[in-house]
């Protein structure tokens, strides 16, 4: 498939900046056989008991820092750590930086640059991990989405609004934005009605607002990420799906790691590791049955993974029927159901 199978128009006014209050509030486009309009507040009546929602637990570090090299101004946006004090990080403008070149963030928070590879660096903090984390809080801004940031600056209400009630493992640079949309009130209402809640950790890194730079869509690489599903967690879906249940990944993270953990078979297994799965349409899926997302920009591997879940013609229907009818799109905007094809 060619890159511009994955092509749409979004108005510039469909791109949400604030999420919506309450989150319950959102909009929710089921995604089946038809297309029909709901908001998150009607989830427990579109889930049935038994079914299984996934979630992932990771927690966005404040990884975004603004700094100054001589008279250049940097900015980093941290990757994930590489070693005790250091990490790899994009820079912007890369070039201004060479090995040994030292980055002042702030009068007690500076980096060294260890090497450089294109955009890509790698720095030393020369600071435990506790001092690190002090500093970084202190220092450190939620890195927003760039389609948000080219229309306002961070500030303080994304520190709680980019941040899904499910955060616990600290270490990703993104939001798993489907998260976003929960509070405890529905988490609670889909217990009771029989709907239990899994967790997983998939550290989400800058990778996911790359573009694709390739034509053919088959040569694109995706970074790779840290995920862990624990053995007690795998056992868990392994039942729910022997007993009937449904698997709901919440967002495209949990999606990829459940698939990653999966043997052929659809039987998931614990998973400590990395995974680069790069879900397109063609994939045979093994484990999930529904998805919840938000919507994704054009052309990304987002939107390729969604068009495997319910096929290309159909996605592309349904993100039509979003535009005209006024749903808000990206990480901050509104929602899908997705039901599996086939």
């Amino acid at each position: 498939m060619r890159l511009q199978d994955f092509d749409f128009e979004l108005p510039a006014e469909r791109i949400a900046t604030r999420p919506a209050e309450p989150r319950e509030n959102a909009r929710l486009l089921r995604v089946g056989d038809g297309l029909v309009d709901h908001r998150i507040a009607d989830l427990p009546d579109l889930l049935r008991p038994g079914d299984l929602m996934v979630v992932n637990d990771t927690r966005v570090i404040p990884a975004q820092l603004f700094g100054t090299r001589g008279a250049a101004n940097i900015e980093i946006t941290l990757i994930e750590a590489s070693g005790p004090g250091c990490y790899r990080a994009f820079a912007r403008p890369a070039r201004r930086l060479r090995a040994d070149d030292v980055v002042c963030f702030a009068d007690d928070f500076e980096a060294r640059v260890l090497a450089r590879e294109g955009a890509e660096v790698e720095l030393d903090f020369q600071l435990g991990e506790a001092a690190f984390a002090e500093r970084l809080a202190r220092v450190g801004t939620v890195p927003i989405p760039p389609y948000i940031r080219a229309r306002r600056a961070a500030d303080a209400a994304d520190v709680d609004d980019y941040q899904t009630m499910f955060a616990a493992e600290a270490g990703a640079v993104a939001a798993p934005t489907a998260g976003l949309h929960f509070t405890p009130a529905l988490v609670a209402e889909l217990a009771v009605r029989g709907i239990d809640t899994a967790r997983l950790t998939l550290h989400v890194g800058p990778g996911t607002f790359l573009p694709v730079t390739v034509d053919d869509v088959s040569q694109h690489r995706m970074m790779a990420e840290r995920g862990i599903l624990d053995a007690a967690v795998a056992a868990r879906i392994n039942r729910a799906r022997a007993e009937g249940g449904r698997i709901l990944a919440v967002g495209s993270t949990s999606l990829r790691l459940m698939e990653a953990a999966a043997d052929p078979d659809g039987e998931v297994h614990p998973f400590d590791g990395r995974t680069d799965l790069f879900i397109r349409p063609g994939y045979r899926f093994r484990v999930i049955d529904l998805m919840l997302t938000n919507f994704h920009l054009p052309r990304s591997t987002l939107f390729m993974l969604v068009a495997a879940v319910v096929g290309r013609e159909r996605i592309q229907a349904a993100y039509a029927h979003a535009v005209g009818s006024g749903y808000r799109f990206y990480s901050y905007g509104d929602a899908c159901l997705l039901e599996r094809a086939g």
